[in-house]
């Protein structure tokens, strides 16, 4: 038996104008919803994860206590749960899956929390990476419903630099078919081994391989780690998932709507919600000083860096000390009377 629940919300018309038929949001919940179902923190997933990745947040005696509030993690359009090039048929099956966007999840999300659980506040949107940018998105679509928001390693618009980063991600992958479109199709997960040799060199940072972190995980050299870590984990994913996943996250901008018409600030300036920030020090492209200008220009938001060597998976649940200084930040949100 699966361990998530799913939501079928039917036919959405996307941001692009898409109708995606019969489609299905993942989630899975822990805790129980109060009687005045303002309990609710949200934590939605990043690219590649699934619920399960999340769960080294949620725990008793930790901020995200699931006697306390009630969480729900809804997976990302894309991830193979929830309604995916993998998992969707024809005519939207593989290659053919239609441009999902930030805001389209946050639709779906918010569509979950109302017509499943009549939710009335939302004490808090908490994510890492893609994820981040979810709290972000959150934060400006609803801000009538979300108190506190804790974006890790997000920013709330994809930057010059990380479109790159993740642009070469997709080119890693394309260049497995001479970057011919017409066989997109012919992709497969062996084809992913590149992309994660490519993304072995951003998502540590430079420090962590001069120490040679990767010891502490048990891998006494660099190629074992790359093999063993990287080239392992993006082979275990669905090649058109991969493009789905970045194709969303590259477009991803909290401006990019009828509402702000892309102006960037007065997007960032509409957010009450308050907010913590926490990039990774070291993070290589999703970086503190990208956070710092929106943070400058949010009424209620710190940016208060991780300091840490393992760039940007400082928010991925890895190394101990960067999570309980994750969690002790969560406490101290979580603590302070929100605005609204």
């Amino acid at each position: 038996m699966n361990d998530y629940e799913l939501f079928r919300a039917g036919d959405v018309t996307l941001q692009s104008g898409v109708t995606l038929p019969n489609t299905v949001l993942a989630y899975k919940t822990y805790g129980t919803l109060n009687d005045t179902r303002d309990n609710v923190i949200v934590y939605p997933t990043a690219f590649g994860d699934i619920h399960v990745q999340n769960e080294w947040l949620i725990g008793e005696g930790m901020a995200l206590d699931p006697r306390n509030y009630f969480i729900i993690v809804p997976n990302l359009l894309g991830n193979g749960l929830s309604s995916s090039p993998s998992n969707t048929p024809p005519p939207f099956d593989k290659a053919n899956f239609p441009q999902v966007s930030m805001e389209d999840n946050i639709t779906l999300q918010h569509k979950l929390l109302m017509e499943v659980f009549a939710v009335r506040k939302i004490a808090l949107v908490v994510g890492w990476s893609m994820g981040g940018i979810q709290a972000y998105q959150w934060a400006v679509s609803y801000p009538e419903l979300v108190e506190r928001i804790a974006p890790i390693a997000g920013q709330a618009k994809t930057w010059p630099h990380t479109h790159v980063v993740l642009e070469s991600l997709k080119s890693a992958l394309l260049a497995a078919i001479g970057f011919d479109n017409s066989k997109l199709n012919q992709l497969t997960a062996v084809d992913l081994r590149a992309v994660g040799r490519v993304y072995a060199g951003w998502g540590l940072s430079q420090a962590f391989y001069r120490e040679e972190g990767y010891r502490l995980l048990g891998f006494d050299s660099l190629e074992a780690f790359s093999t063993g870590v990287w080239e392992a984990s993006f082979m275990k994913m669905d090649p058109h998932n991969v493009l789905a996943m970045l194709s969303t996250g590259q477009q991803a901008d909290i401006s990019a709507n009828a509402r702000y018409n892309g102006d960037f600030d007065q997007a960032l300036a509409s957010i009450q919600s308050l907010a913590c920030v926490m990039p990774g020090s070291t993070d290589l492209f999703c970086t503190a000083e990208d956070n710092r200008y929106e943070v400058e220009r949010m009424p209620h938001a710190e940016l208060q860096p991780i300091p840490s060597d393992w760039g940007h998976f400082a928010g991925r649940g890895i190394n101990q000390a960067d999570n309980e200084w994750i969690d002790s930040h969560l406490s101290r949100l979580l603590a302070l009377q929100p605005h609204q």
